[in-house]
C-alpha cells in the first residue's frame, strides 16, 4: 500500500499532519521557506541513533513526536514516537517512548481521509 501510495498519487505532501514526508531531498509545503527532510534521510539518521530499521518516518508530529509505519509487524501499523520519551544514556530503548496509533496504516490514513482525527486513537489509550 505504502508503495502504492508513492508511486501512483505522490511522493508525500498528502495525509495526516503535515503530509507524508517525501522519499527524496528537495520537497517542501507551500510556502514552508525550506525542505522538509526526505523520509529516507530521515530514516538513516534516526536508524544510526538506534531506532529499528524496520520503523519508517511518516511525518512530524510535532515537537518531538514523530509518525511512523512498521514494515514488519503484520497490518503494517502506525506508531507514534516521542523521541523525549527514551534517552540510551539512561538504559532506555527506543519503544519507552512508543504508543500504537493505529493497528495499521490503512486504518489510519481512512481515518485522515474521512476527516476523523489520527490522535483520537493515541489520545484515547
Amino acid at each position: 500500500m505504502l508503495r502504492r501510495l508513492y508511486t501512483e498519487v505522490g511522493n508525500g505532501g498528502f495525509g495526516p499532519e503535515s503530509g507524508l514526508a517525501s522519499l527524496t531531498d528537495g520537497n517542501r509545503t507551500p510556502f514552508h521557506p525550506v525542505d522538509w527532510p526526505s523520509a529516507v534521510r530521515t530514516h538513516e539518521r534516526q536508524r544510526l541513533q538506534g531506532l529499528p530499521a524496520s520503523w519508517l518516518h511518516l511525518t512530524s508530529g510535532g515537537c518531538s513526536m514523530e509518525w511512523y509505519v512498521s514494515l514488519l509487524a503484520v497490518g503494517n501499523p502506525v506508531l507514534l514516537h516521542d523521541a523525549g520519551g527514551w534517552d540510551p544514556t539512561w538504559g532506555r530503548r527506543p519503544h519507552d517512548g512508543l504508543r500504537h496509533a493505529s493497528h495499521s496504516l490503512r486504518r489510519w490514513l481512512w481515518t485522515w481521509a474521512n476527516r476523523g482525527n489520527v490522535w483520537d486513537d493515541v489520545l484515547s489509550r
